[in-house]
C-alpha cells in the first residue's frame, strides 16, 4: 500500500486532499501534518514515502524554502505543491525547484485526482491554465536553493525560526534543546550558506520567499 504524505494547515483543505488521495489510489494509506516541522518528523519516519502534497504557505516554511529543502534531502519523493496562488510565475518557480505538479487550491476534485495519478506515473501535471510553463529558476534562487537543501532537518528548523525572527532562546525553548546546541546549529548554518551573521541568514531565506518583488543581493560568500 503506498504512502502518501499529505502537509496542509487547513483542516478543511486536508480534508479534500485526502480524499483526493483516496479517490485517485483507494489503497494508500494517508498520512498528514498541520506544519513543516510535523511534516520533517513525519518523513523521518516514512523515508520511503511514495508521494508528498505540499502546501507553499505553513507554519515552518519561507515561501519554496521546504520545498528545496525536502527535494534535497529526499530526491526520490515525488512532490505535489498546492497553493491559492494562481499566477504562472509561481507554479514556475516551484517546478523548477522540484515539484512534479503544481495545483492552485481553486481546482475542482478531478484536476487534483489526475494529478495525483500522473505524478504517481512519474509524470509532469500542470493545469491547462499554466500547461507550458518553463521552470527555469533566477541564478540567485537555484544557489540559495542548492544551499538550503543542505542543511540537516534540524538546521532547516533553525534557519526557519532565525528568519521568523526568533532569538536563540526562543528557538532553543520551541526545539527542546540548549541554547549551545542552538548556536552550534547556527555555525553550521551560517558555513553552509556562506554568511556571517544571523541576519544575513535571514537575507538568504528571503530570496526563496513567494511573493518577492526584487530580492535584495545576497551577501557575499552566498550562493
Amino acid at each position: 500500500m503506498p504512502d502518501i504524505l499529505i502537509a496542509d494547515d487547513h483542516p478543511l483543505f486536508r480534508d479534500a486532499l485526502q480524499r483526493a488521495v483516496l479517490t485517485a489510489v483507494p489503497q494508500a494509506q494517508v498520512h498528514a501534518a498541520d506544519s513543516v516541522h510535523a511534516l520533517l518528523a513525519l518523513i523521518e519516519r516514512l523515508p520511503d514515502a511514495d508521494l508528498l502534497l505540499l502546501d507553499l504557505h505553513m507554519p515552518g516554511a519561507r515561501g519554496y524554502s521546504a520545498l528545496a529543502h525536502i527535494r534535497g534531502q529526499y530526491p526520490g519523493l515525488p512532490t505535489i505543491v498546492v497553493s491559492g496562488h494562481e499566477e504562472p510565475q509561481v507554479a514556475r518557480r516551484a517546478l523548477g525547484h522540484g515539484a512534479s505538479a503544481y495545483i492552485p487550491k481553486s481546482s475542482p476534485g478531478e484536476d487534483i485526482v489526475a494529478a495525483i495519478r500522473a505524478v504517481l506515473d512519474g509524470d509532469v501535471w500542470l493545469p491547462p491554465t499554466l500547461v507550458g510553463a518553463a521552470a527555469e529558476l533566477p541564478p540567485d534562487e537555484a544557489a540559495v536553493a542548492a544551499q538550503v537543501a543542505t542543511l540537516t532537518p534540524q538546521q532547516f528548523r533553525v534557519m526557519t525560526m532565525i528568519a521568523e525572527g526568533l532569538l536563540n532562546k526562543q528557538i532553543a525553548w520551541e526545539l527542546g534543546v540548549s541554547e549551545a546546541t542552538v548556536k552550534a546549529h547556527m555555525t553550521a548554518i551560517m558555513r553552509k550558506l556562506g554568511v556571517g551573521n544571523r541576519t544575513q541568514v535571514a537575507l538568504v531565506a528571503s530570496h526563496l520567499a513567494v511573493d518577492q518583488q526584487s530580492p535584495p543581493p545576497l551577501p557575499d560568500g552566498a550562493g
